[in-house]
């Protein structure tokens, strides 16, 4: 098995280029530095991995460096500015593809976009496989399991212990602002929409027991949960703190900061997603994963997610989650590192 891992001289690309050293994956790096790369890989602890040169914007020079890739790992953002491309070129090279991001529209715009040519190349394309975009996908699936599997109203909200952000994760949430402001898209009566009518302004948060007041928000979820569990609303909540964590955000600050946070930074971060589900004959659910380490978990995910889908394949085309795994077992395989999850009955909202 060889995965690529594209931006691997970003913060987040190398814990996913060290993660799959750890793993025993042959590994290559690729990115438009070679002395980044290089740096990389050293800071990683494999002096001998295998580095390609390639821009985002250069199609046949990515679609080279994947070429005889199982599957690729995307961790250059802002996604929205430079991850279809790098789409393009996976599914040229007939590689896998998954990436990091957690821009809710670019999500749309690849599940819009290359589902016709994913299913073509025979490859399968997940876009958001990381912390908050898999988490809550899976969770949500088998939260609306637990009524049947049909849903006529899904509140999804995230809960956010912050321990600091990369300069790629300002990057991209700077860059996805004016979205974040509008609260982002929600889903209703089979469309997705800014104008999507806004119905919670609560929710018990998982670290809270009585109902917080929440505000619409830009969860990716909310595009991709759509995609196998049929319902008629779906919405992506958040407290009004997490909300302003995120708005505040720009490009310009990326550059005033470290490149990520420190191991004990990350250590200290904490989030949950919490997943309320109404079923079609009046039953509710409740859903909750945590978990701790935003970045490292992320590179975690993605690698293991890459890792599936070279060794077991998935349906070919652009996917969700839950719909490329097994729900329950990836959270199971996520305990190993710090991630729990249930699901039961909910009381009335």
């Amino acid at each position: 098995m060889r995965i690529a891992v594209f931006g691997a001289s970003g913060y987040t690309g190398k814990l996913a280029a060290a993660e799959a050293r750890r793993r025993g994956i042959d590994v290559v790096l690729v990115g438009r530095d070679a002395e980044r790369l290089r740096a990389a890989a050293s800071e990683a602890g494999f002096q001998d991995a295998e580095i390609r040169v390639a821009d985002a914007e250069d199609h046949d020079a990515l679609v080279a460096a994947f070429r005889d890739t199982d599957a690729v790992v995307n961790c250059a953002g802002p996604f929205t500015r430079w991850g279809e491309g790098v789409v393009r070129a996976a599914i040229a090279a007939g590689s896998h593809y998954v990436d990091i991001t957690g821009e809710q529209p670019y999500i749309r715009h690849i599940f819009d976009t290359f589902g016709a040519d994913a299913e073509r190349g025979g490859v399968a394309v997940l876009p958001g496989v990381t912390d908050d975009g898999l988490p809550s996908d899976l969770i949500t699936a088998l939260t609306a399991a637990h009524v049947g599997g049909e849903a006529e109203e899904i509140a999804i909200a995230v809960d956010i212990v912050s321990g600091g952000a990369s300069r790629g994760t300002i990057r991209s949430m700077g860059a996805l602002r004016e979205t974040l402001l509008d609260g982002g898209l929600g889903y209703e009566d089979g469309q997705l929409s800014p104008r999507a009518t806004a119905r919670r302004k609560e929710i018990v948060l998982p670290s809270g027991s009585a109902p917080t007041p929440v505000v619409r928000f830009a969860l990716p979820a909310v595009v991709t949960v759509p995609r196998h569990v049929r319902t008629r609303q779906v919405e992506g909540l958040a407290s009004q703190e997490v909300y302003e964590l995120f708005t505040r955000l720009s490009p310009e600050m990326a550059e005033q900061v470290p490149e990520g946070p420190a191991v004990a930074q990350r250590k200290a971060m904490r989030w949950a997603f919490a997943v309320e589900v109404l079923g079609i004959d009046g039953r509710r659910a409740r859903g909750e994963v945590r978990g701790s380490d935003a970045y490292g978990t992320t590179a975690v995910i993605a690698v293991e997610a890459a890792r599936r889908l070279a060794a077991d394949g998935a349906p070919a085309g652009v996917l969700a989650p839950a719909q490329a795994f097994d729900a329950a077992g990836f959270l199971d395989f996520l305990g190993d590192h710090g991630v729990s999850w249930s699901v039961g009955e909910a009381a009335e909202a």
